[in-house]
């Protein structure tokens, strides 16, 4: 669940950076490298802030 989670919030913050690129301010584009640069170190590093975050905040797991 918490996977596919960040995948969503990963997907609109890359659609939403484009697009505010697009008709706002090409300044915007910065935030989808941004993005792009966390997945790709989250894939080597395995360790992603956006899944500390939601399990902090909203998946709070007892053990």
């Amino acid at each position: 669940m918490i996977e596919r989670t960040i995948r969503a919030i990963a997907g609109v913050f890359i659609l939403a950076s484009l697009a505010l690129g697009y008709w706002a301010n090409a300044n915007w584009y910065w935030f989808t490298v941004f993005v792009g640069l966390n997945l790709f170190q989250s894939s080597i590093s395995r360790w992603c802030l956006m899944e500390d975050i939601l399990k902090k905040f909203v998946f709070k797991q007892t053990t």
